[in-house]
């Protein structure tokens, strides 16, 4: 179908945000797609509620995989397996208002463009809504990602007749959607962003202290392994990094 949106949901022990995720998608205002459930071998009950929340919606694809390889690969068995024209990630702990489809189609058609993402903003861990919201450029640029992972995978939608698919194949590497999107604007493309708020990042309070440090470790990691970067550039694109990161959590 022309205007088909594959949504691609990496499933590894979501049993507890499932159903919330395939009842939000159902309620979208945009009803033109499929969604795909890749079940990375889950051990808790995942995969039953998903298989009972879908019934006989053919439009919910419930695939499994034989071996656990993380968030990563199971996007990238979701990626082979979309048959859509454009492509959206949506991770199971997140939230969508209904006229995220809708909204960011609309956007992506007015600027002609291959990626773009939204604004969004940060939940608890019920995915009540805080007030702390990014904001988006309305465009980025390769050299403009470096220092400012503003990108939040669950907005992302690409325009497969734009862009291949192997180019959004994500590495199995820690921060891997970050080095997914640097991947792409290396490659020439410009990322649009729609500064309205069309998703929620549920994050609970737990642990911020490490995360942050582990993040930090990520983010260097990226621009000297993936990027291959510099000393002298990766610590002026990190300071650039550290210094949005910790605004947007204020």
């Amino acid at each position: 179908m022309d205007r088909l949106v594959s949504i691609v949901v990496p499933m590894h022990n979501a049993g507890t945000y499932i159903e919330e995720t395939i009842d939000m998608v159902r309620r979208q205002t945009y009803g033109q797609w499929e969604l795909l459930l890749i079940d990375d071998c889950s051990a808790d009950d995942s995969r039953e509620k998903a298989e009972k929340r879908a019934g006989d919606d053919g439009r919910i694809r419930l695939i499994a995989k034989d071996k656990n390889g993380g968030a990563a690969l199971a996007r990238n068995t979701g990626i082979d397996c979309a048959s859509g024209r454009y492509l959206a990630f949506l991770d199971a702990d997140d939230v969508w208002m209904e006229d995220k489809l809708e909204r960011e189609l609309c956007f992506m058609e007015e600027k002609n463009a291959a990626f773009v993402f939204t604004a969004y903003e940060f939940g608890d861990e019920k995915a009540e809504r805080t007030g702390k919201v990014v904001h988006v450029p309305e465009t980025l640029s390769y050299q403009e990602a470096l220092s400012r992972t503003v990108i939040f995978t669950t907005t992302v939608l690409f325009d497969l007749e734009k862009i291949d698919k192997g180019l959004i194949k994500m590495p199995n590497v820690p921060s891997e959607d970050t080095a997914t999107w640097w991947k792409i604007l290396r490659n020439g493309y410009i990322a649009y962003g729609l500064d309205e708020v069309l998703a929620i990042y549920r994050r609970p309070a737990k642990s911020l202290s490490s995360n942050k440090l582990k993040a930090m470790a990520r983010i260097w990691n990226l621009y000297r392994r993936e990027e291959k970067l510099s000393v002298a550039g990766s610590l002026r694109n990190f300071i650039g990094w550290a210094w949005r990161a910790a605004y947007r959590r204020i």
